[in-house]
């Protein structure tokens, strides 16, 4: 239980970004902070705008601003100076949050920001009110920004909000021209997010809106919709055949669990979105009913509801028949009535357990929905600490303090030691009182200083604790082990009143003497830690399972788990049970969460020989990952093309995953297109072609039909590279291949030929601990090819996975924190042999970060250093751009010499005369790229045959009595005599070398963006 814990390394300089273990070298990222949906995506005069949401103070959602960065190409981002920030009064308090919105080119002008002729840009963003707003406090509005060059700077309109509708959870506005048979004006999508409705309005000047019509509910709506788009595109190419796409993001609800992106395909009016593409309830598999819940009693369950619970709850005493009181309206379950633990709200828990049954059919099918709390493997449903010595439970007689025990206090907790234990703040702790740095002091969250501990021996393999409280991976606020005066493990909490238990492995200790500090110099929201019960054993504690969950038993263990998903509407769920047939069993329905969707839904308990399709599997998704969300498309790109990009992380976790100066990333952008098919034009996506630029083909690895029994070794590495795979998996149940892999863990991907689905599997892919809903399967329904493969796109960036298959109809992306140097690629099998028909490794040249000056891969050479005047030399050039002209020249005095451009291979040969006026002596050869820089190499010129050049006042004048190849002079290195000493030349010439060489390695130099 070494999730929140750690060893702490030793003091070491901060890393640069492109250093850090997790920070991808092809996404965008900010340098610092928190960053999530992407805003306003504009391209303008040749450059690509993103601006996103963004806490400028914090690696925490907060504070929410417009950052921004731009790029030439999609892949090579500048981080921009912030965009648009909160709006504070005069106490300096925020009054308004910038929450999502879209930027639009006005190209007439029409809102009249800018002077006549001018084309201004204008944001418009759902103005987040915050409660000190002295008009509309809560409330959630569209407002305007405008700005009069290129995107740098921004003036809010005076005239702000433009639209408001008093509402409260009204956001995301993203604006487009229309110009059809309805007329010419600017349209807008936002959402009623709770509603699960898209509402659309139009304008001509974007200051006054005129609501058009509203769209939904439709397909999921299992959470809140977000961030709306809405576009044109042509069905194949066909510009005589176009459907609008109308996207709808949502939080939770997506395919495999959290936050993603839906979309539906129709017609658009002008007025009206008419969906063609909503899915109706899937067809179910034929089966047998073990529970419907419709006969007014639970029908032989055993009801276990919380002692002395005012409402009976969580369970009650019969069946629910529908939303009980306080709570939403409850979709999805079939008739006349369901299992529902809202009795007394999320307060009460509970278990609802099945007669014993035996299993005798291939699946379990069952209707799901409430909390999302999964079943946590090894926990417990109590609070149990583990067998061993208490070394500090705080609960002291009445009038001793912690002080008063041999404790220091420093900072704010040494003000008033009556303060030391705390009787208050937390949940889940032991007995009455415990270490809360909110209560040891006297300014709550704003409390500075340190609680340590008298001089414990450390005599079992592990130090267990519970701890909650706020989080800091900063080492600001913790809990930590002192050996010999230094902290050799921490612990923090996470950002929430309960507490939960962790162990520290401290066997390397033992027959130590250790205290315990807890250090808070933290302030601001959770600026506090809640600490109780140390314990030292020989044994791990076992976390608390705050689990919302449906689960089979078996033999006393749980087999099979189903949760909600932070949803009121029921979905189903399906256990392969096949390998428990004949096997005794119960379900067992568990609620032991206190906290926010602290309850479970299920419902048609059903024995059958196939499993139910989830109805979130018919509806049509922009990607079947966990981390690919608030996804939209860019205003403007050029030639119709159609560019989205999502924020790649999941709401699930997206505070606490694991990197550290910076938190969020951005997936590749995507270009989209509609293509027809069997079920009617859908979207199909590929990266972006620029990515193709940044394939290092010369260092591509390539393997072809390699026979796969179980595990096989590959050779093959990857860190940020593209990976082409055509996979045949023959008779094997699954096969596939793993990456980012240290041979312990690693991130699989693979096809599962039983249930014909393929998947990304990072449940073993290294840091999977910091949330429980991190370590998952994402999978989806694929056919394979009529030859029997499936072949594979997979981007990798150090810590994600962005999958493309069935030519672009299907992606997966998801997010891993592989171990450190986990970066081999390996192959797969399981029941049987496969094929890797083809794979191919091509290493991606970082474009963030660790951006290599394009110079410094790029070289020159020289068929001789010296030529006479007149004469000629062949320039040789490598690792240019495919296609690139360059200019050359001779210096000092610029001479042009010509032209070459770089063949496919970026390499080029070009043979160059030197002009016969060229002074003897030292010069330099300079290629000059299109970007401006320059690549250089020493060339020496002499005298032609027969004669001194350049006005040479010395020698022969025809060169008669010369040594073959000399310049008549008579002087080394072939130096022309021009009348100076010697030495004066030679020192004139080494000059010149070096000016070109500190030309040179100025313009060289890499520089980390």
């Amino acid at each position: 239980m070494l999730a929140l814990g750690c060893v702490l390394p030793a003091a070491a300089a901060e890393p640069q970004p492109g250093e850090e273990q997790y920070r991808p070298l092809i996404h965008f990222t900010p340098e610092k902070n928190w960053m999530n949906d992407p805003n306003g995506m504009v391209y303008v005069d040749g450059t690509y705008h993103l601006f996103y949401q963004h806490n400028p103070a914090g690696t925490r959602w907060g504070n929410m601003s417009w950052g921004h960065a731009t790029s030439s190409d999609l892949l090579h981002w500048e981080e921009q100076p912030l965009a648009i920030g909160q709006t504070f009064d005069e106490a300096g308090d925020s009054i308004e949050d910038i929450f999502s919105g879209s930027i639009v080119v006005d190209e007439d002008n029409s809102a009249g920001f800018g002077p006549a002729g001018s084309k201004p840009l204008v944001a418009i963003y759902t103005s987040a009110y915050t409660a000190k707003h002295p008009e509309h406090a809560g409330i959630q509005a569209q407002s305007l920004a405008y700005s009069l060059d290129g995107g740098q700077t921004w003036t809010k309109y005076d005239g702000n909000p433009v639209l408001d509708r008093k509402s409260a959870n009204f956001r995301d506005p993203k604006v487009f021209w229309y110009d059809g048979p309805a007329g010419s004006y600017w349209v807008m999508t936002a959402v009623e997010a709770l509603d699960h409705k898209v509402v659309l309005y139009k304008s001509t000047d974007l200051k006054s809106w005129e609501h058009l019509s509203d769209f939904g509910p439709a397909n999921s709506t299992a959470g809140i919709w977000e961030c709306p788009d809405l576009f044109e595109l042509p069905v194949d190419g066909d510009p005589e055949n176009t459907k609008w796409v109308m996207v709808v993001n949502l939080n939770p609800g997506a395919v495999n669990g959290g936050s993603g992106g839906q979309y539906f395909v129709g017609e658009f009016d002008g007025v009206t979105f008419t969906s063609e593409s909503t899915d109706g309830p899937a067809e179910l598999p034929a089966g047998t009913t073990f529970a419907g819940f419709d006969d007014g009693d639970y029908d032989g369950w055993t009801v276990s509801n919380e002692p002395r619970n005012w409402a009976n709850g969580p369970w009650g005493s019969v069946p629910a028949t529908a939303a009980l009181e306080g709570q939403s309206p409850v979709t999805g379950f079939i008739g006349e009535g369901l299992a529902n633990s809202f009795l007394d709200h999320d307060w009460a828990i509970g278990t609802l357990e099945s007669p014993e049954f035996t299993i005798e059919d291939d699946y379990i099918n069952l209707l799901v929905g409430g909390g999302k709390h999964p079943h946590v493997p090894g926990g417990q449903i109590g609070n149990e600490p583990p067998e061993g010595r208490t070394i500090f439970d705080f609960e002291l007689p009445e009038g001793e303090t912690l002080q008063s025990t041999g404790w220091e206090l420093t900072g704010d907790f040494a003000v008033d030691p009556s303060r030391n234990p705390a009787t208050q703040g937390g949940e889940y702790y032991l007995g009455a009182k415990r270490v809360n740095t909110f209560e040891g002091g006297p300014s709550g969250d704003a409390n500075i200083g340190t609680m340590t501990s008298p001089t414990f021996t450390i005599d079992g393999d592990y130090a267990s604790f519970l701890i909650g409280g706020g989080r800091r991976d900063d080492g600001t606020l913790q809990a930590e082990l002192v050996v010999d005066g230094e902290a050799v493990r921490s612990a923090t909490g996470r950002d929430g009143g309960e507490l939960d238990w962790v162990s520290w492995d401290v066997s390397e200790f033992d027959g130590r003497d250790a205290q315990l500090r807890i250090r808070d110099e933290a302030t601001g929201g959770w600026g506090h830690l809640t600490f109780d019960q140390l314990v030292i054993s020989d044994e791990e504690s076992r976390k608390r399972s705050n689990e919302t969950s449906v689960n089979l038993i078996v033999d006393g263990d749980v087999v099979r788990s189903a949760t909600g998903s932070n949803s009121e509407n029921l979905d189903w769920a399906s256990w392969d049970v096949g390998d428990f047939r004949g096997k005794q069993a119960t379900i067992r329905a568990v609620d032991n969460n206190r906290q926010g969707w602290g309850h479970i839904l299920f419902d048609q308990v059903t024995f059958s020989d196939a499993p139910a399709p989830t109805a979130l599997e018919g509806y049509d998704w922009l990607d079947w990952g966990r981390d690919y969300y608030a996804s939209v498309s860019y205003f403007g790109t050029p030639s119709g093309s159609r560019i989205m990009q999502g924020w790649m992380n999941n709401w699930d976790y997206a505070g606490d995953i694991p990197t550290s100066t910076w938190r969020g990333s951005m997936s590749l952008p995507r270009e989209i297109v509609l293509t027809d098919t069997d079920d009617g034009p859908r979207l199909r996506q590929q990266v972006v072609s620029q990515i193709d630029g940044q394939l290092d083909t010369k260092a591509a690895k390539t393997l072809s039909d390699v026979a796969v029994d179980g595990d096989t070794a590959l050779g093959l590495s990857a860190e940020v590279a593209k990976l082409d795979v055509t996979l045949r998996p023959g008779d094997a149940d699954a096969a596939g291949i793993t990456v980012f892999s240290d041979g312990k863990k690693g991130t699989q991907i693979g096809y599962d030929t039983r249930s014909g689905r393929l998947f990304v599997d990072r449940t073993n892919s290294g840091n999977v601990g910091f949330h429980p809903s991190f370590a998952s399967v994402s999978d989806a329904p694929l056919a394979l090819d009529e030859g029997g493969t499936v072949t594979l796109e997979i981007y990798l960036d150090r810590a994600s996975v962005e999958l493309f298959t069935d030519d672009g109809m299907l992606s997966i992306t998801d997010q891993v924190f592989p171990e450190a140097g986990a970066t081999a690629v390996s192959a797969w099998s399981r029941g049987g042999a496969a094929t890797v028909e083809d794979i191919t490794v091509t290493p991606l040249t970082p474009t963030m970060w660790q951006v290599p000056d394009p110079v410094d891969e790029a070289a020159i050479t020289l068929s001789s250093n010296t030529v006479k005047a007149g004469g000629t030399v062949t320039v040789s050039g490598t690792g240019f751009e495919a296609g690139a002209g360059v200019k050359l020249e001779l210096r000092s005095d610029p001479v042009s010499l010509g032209a070459a451009t770089a063949d496919g291979n970026g390499d080029f040969r070009q043979q160059v005369t030197i002009p016969a006026t060229t002074p003897v002596g030292a010069h330099t050869l300079v290629v000059l790229r299109a970007d401006g820089a320059e690549l250089s190499a020493p060339l020496t010129v002499t005298a032609r045959d027969g004669g001194g050049t350049g006005g040479g006042t010395g020698g022969t004048g025809d060169g008669a009595g010369a040594d073959p190849g000399s310049d008549g002079s008579g002087l080394p290195g072939g130096l022309a005599n021009t009348g100076a000493e010697p030495w004066m030349l030679l020192a004139a010439g080494f000059l010149t070398v070096l000016t070109g060489a500190a030309l040179l390695l100025r313009r060289i130099q890499t520089r980390l963006r």
